[in-house]
C-alpha cells in the first residue's frame, strides 16, 4: 500500500506560491501543487475562479471566526474536506452539512 503513496509525482507535492488579494491585502499563499487542483476543482465548481473562491472564503472565515488564523492550513483542511464530502455522496454517505462545526449544530438544535 505505501507504494502508491511513495511512488507518486513529486511535482504533486511541489511548493508553489501565488499571490492573491484578500480583504484588500496582497499576500502570498505558498501550497502544494495538489491542493491547487483540488482548490481550481472547488472554485469551478462554484463558478468562481481560484482566485476569487480563496478571497469569498477567506471573507467568510472573518464573518464567521472573526479572524483567520492560519489560512494556509484552513485552505488544506477546505480540500480535505472537501474530498471527503465528494466520497460520502459518491458512496451515499452522511449528508453535506456533516462538516458543520459543533457551534452551528449548536445553533440548530436551540432553534425549534
Amino acid at each position: 500500500m505505501c507504494r502508491i503513496f511513495a511512488t507518486q509525482d513529486p511535482a504533486s507535492y511541489a511548493l508553489v506560491s501565488r499571490a492573491l488579494r484578500l480583504n484588500g491585502h496582497t499576500t502570498s499563499i505558498r501550497l502544494e501543487a495538489a491542493y491547487w487542483t483540488i482548490l481550481g476543482e472547488i472554485a469551478a465548481n462554484e463558478g468562481l475562479t481560484t482566485p476569487r473562491f480563496i478571497g469569498k472564503l477567506y471573507d467568510e472565515v472573518l464573518l464567521w471566526h472573526g479572524e483567520v488564523a492560519n489560512f494556509t492550513s484552513m485552505l488544506r483542511v477546505t480540500c480535505t474536506l472537501y474530498l471527503r464530502m465528494a466520497d460520502r455522496r459518491a458512496g451515499g454517505g452522511a449528508p453535506e452539512d456533516a462538516a458543520e462545526s459543533p457551534r452551528t449544530r449548536e445553533n440548530h438544535a436551540v432553534v425549534t
